[in-house]
């Protein structure tokens, strides 16, 4: 089913990683991992038990789902505060002795800021137990960092497939995960709602419902421990969880600050520009049906062709 690409590989260390990533990852603007770069002593020290020790009276806002397949946009999960001892106790077990849904219930922990509302998430800040353990290749300008997130999640949860309007680094901790992403200038084929697509099984997705899907070109990889992913923005990417295990993203802006929206404390709100011109669409949208059905058909993808023309980029596909 459609054009499969595996993800470069470049096996690197912290004394050549920034120029390696300099002149082959970030100017092609396309996602590659960097093996052998130092990400600290958390690869030797985040065992199940330490991370109780060191955080375990913390409260943690969880994601709590019945499926391992979890669904942003029909919120086939619920939000639960446990402590970060408690998680890490059920991330390892397969069945539960006690529960929200079910017995095979899964969990998965995106770490937020004190208030989810007004901070954005930082390890550094959010766990100061932990802090020490992790470092943070310096591979961007630290003016433009946004956040940095703590990632937890029991074998087998799949994240649905979303884009981030901000750069970043996937950092493998513990476990593995296969990541399968997607360009940007597929958008067309994601069947997309907001920032996230509506196709949540990636590997068998309903010929009937999303019948383009299959023209997407998916990018592929299996991350290790140590491994770090660089996903550029905008690039849709679905994440699975192989095992239950432990990792970290930095983001980064890649534009001027100007260009984000300030409210904005995950990462995923559009552009500013971008955003207004999503209304200026809805208006276009409403002035449009106002006209009969045959002309608003054909003014619509008079636009829609006007904007393909001036503003997309021109692809092979």
């Amino acid at each position: 089913m459609g054009t499969h690409v595996e993800v470069p590989v470049i096996v690197t260390d912290s004394s050549t990683g920034c120029e390696l990533l300099n002149e082959f990852v970030l100017s092609k603007r396309e996602p590659a991992i960097l093996r052998g770069f130092d990400i600290g002593n958390c690869r030797a020290k985040w065992t199940w038990d330490y991370l109780q020790q060191a955080c375990g009276s913390r409260k943690v806002k969880v994601h709590v789902s019945p499926s391992p397949q979890m669904d942003f946009i029909t919120k086939n999960f619920v939000y639960r505060t446990l402590t970060f001892a408690e998680l890490i106790q059920r991330v390892q077990l397969y069945e539960q002795s006690s529960f929200f849904f079910c017995k095979e219930e899964k969990y998965y922990l995106r770490s937020l800021g004190e208030d989810s509302r007004a901070d954005v998430a930082d390890i550094r800040r959010d766990f100061p137990e932990l802090s020490a353990d992790v470092s943070f290749p310096p591979l961007f300008d630290p003016e433009r960092f946004f956040s940095s997130v703590l990632r937890i999640s029991s074998p087998g949860v799949q994240l649905w497939t979303h884009y981030d309007v901000m750069d970043n680094f996937l950092m493998m901790v513990s476990g593995l995960k296969r990541v399968v992403l997607f360009r940007p200038t597929d958008a067309l084929f994601m069947y997309l709602q907001d920032d996230k697509s509506q196709v949540l099984d990636i590997d068998n997705p309903d010929p009937n419902l999303y019948p383009d899907f299959q023209r997407a070109i998916r990018y592929e990889c299996v991350l290790q421990p140590g491994d770090i992913l660089f996903i550029p923005a905008l690039w849709f990417h679905n994440v699975v969880n192989v095992d239950g295990g432990v990792a970290v993203n930095v983001f980064w802006r890649h534009l001027a600050a100007d260009q984000y929206d300030k409210s904005d404390t995950y990462g995923n709100k559009d552009l500013v520009s971008a955003a207004r011109a999503g209304q200026i669409v809805d208006r276009a949208i409403k002035l449009l049906e106002t006209l009969p059905d045959d002309y608003r058909d054909f003014y619509a993808r008079k636009l829609i062709a006007r904007i393909q023309s001036r503003a997309c980029k021109h692809t092979d596909t």
